[in-house]
């Protein structure tokens, strides 16, 4: 079993972010992300990549092993995140009918699809489906909205890439991406994290969106479509593609660069955060990503500003969009299932709007 480096305790997602290639990990649950990844695959006349079976050890179980100790204090401090346990919520409001809160993963992984105990009985009954944004129905209208800004996903004029780029780390960003038959050259007027969002997720992953498998927040507003179900967005991809623009340039670059360097290690990152969501230990997730880190990158290198805008900031939207929705009643709500814990997650914000919000799993 491979063991990993193992950092300090810490009490805050600044300090729980502290090495940027987990960073980008974690933003990856960016329904956008997921999305863009879906639409470039469809339209490239590249040839789908073969299936390939995922791989990825469960760094936990490592740590049972070579580190009960630190793994108790991970226990510890995933069970002080406020609603770290469950996937999926009931909400309710006075004078309707019971709504539902589901937290995704927005991956094929059929497993994934399959969903927790109850949420299939409970999407099934709802007249109302809301999603992070319904633009994802349709690859076509969704890659046109995106077009429509080039400017949050590419360099404008003559830069590029290279424009912000050491001698060193230009080296190893060239030789990163070589090894994944990426030539620098044909990427370089895409912005980082752009590139990142291709690097940072499995070879099995990338294969099935490749056969044209749907991730999980996609099947549901397909489903809800076919089904002749009331379909609501909370956000559209350009306001979350407008999110990670905000971010500065430098801190995408380095959590590319770190994410490149890696390696395979993303592969157990992966199987790890999904072993953790099916069990619904979404409070886990952070913690056990920072017990990789090898505590070799800047304490303030804009993580602050990470938790404000694709997090704290976006929480407040969606909370704010789907109230009317959910006092309506009878509506199923999937977003990603980073965004219900903590104490500034949609469970509590909803709480704070007058909901009484309950664990369903």
């Amino acid at each position: 079993m491979t063991t990993f480096p193992i950092s300090r305790p810490v009490r805050n997602l600044a300090d729980r972010l502290a090495d940027s290639a987990l960073w980008l990990i974690a933003s990856l649950h960016l329904l956008v992300l997921a999305s863009l990844i879906a639409i470039v695959l469809c339209i490239s006349d590249a040839r789908a990549a073969e299936e390939s079976a995922c791989g990825g050890s469960n760094i936990l179980a490592g740590l049972e092993q070579s580190d009960p100790t630190r793994l108790a204090a991970l226990r510890q401090e995933a069970d002080a995140v406020p609603n770290g346990k469950g996937l999926l919520w009931k909400i309710e409001a006075q004078g309707s009918a019971p709504s539902w809160l589901l937290g995704t993963m927005h991956v094929t992984d059929p497993r994934v699809l399959a969903m927790p105990e109850g949420a299939v009985d409970a999407f099934a009954k709802a007249a109302i489906v809301i999603v992070e944004s319904d633009e994802i129905v349709d690859d076509k209208k969704a890659a046109a909205a995106i077009m429509m800004r080039p400017d949050l996903t590419m360099f404008a004029g003559d830069k590029t890439i290279n424009d912000f780029l050491r001698p060193e780390d230009r080296v190893r960003l060239e030789s990163g991406l070589k090894e994944r038959g990426i030539p620098l050259p044909l990427v370089a007027k895409m912005k980082p994290w752009m590139i990142a969002s291709f690097v940072a997720l499995p070879a099995c992953e990338m294969s099935r969106k490749a056969a044209g498998a749907s991730f999980l927040d996609k099947k549901l507003a397909e489903d809800a479509v076919r089904e002749g179900k009331t379909l609501k967005g909370l956000e559209t991809l350009v306001e979350q593609l407008s999110a990670m623009d905000s971010l500065p340039v430098e801190l995408h670059l380095q959590a590319l660069i770190e994410t490149l360097a890696l390696g395979k290690t993303i592969d157990d990152v992966m199987a790890t955060t999904t072993d953790l969501y099916l069990s619904g230990d979404t409070g886990m997730i952070m913690p056990m990503m920072k017990s990789v880190s090898s505590e070799t990158a800047a304490k303030d290198f804009g993580f602050a500003d990470f938790e404000q805008r694709i997090i704290i900031d976006r929480n407040k939207i969606m909370a704010t969009r789907a109230e009317p929705i959910l006092k309506g009643g009878n509506a199923f709500m999937a977003v990603g299932a980073l965004h219900l814990s903590g104490a500034e997650g949609l469970v509590e914000l909803l709480r704070q709007r007058g909901f009484t919000v309950t664990p369903a799993n």
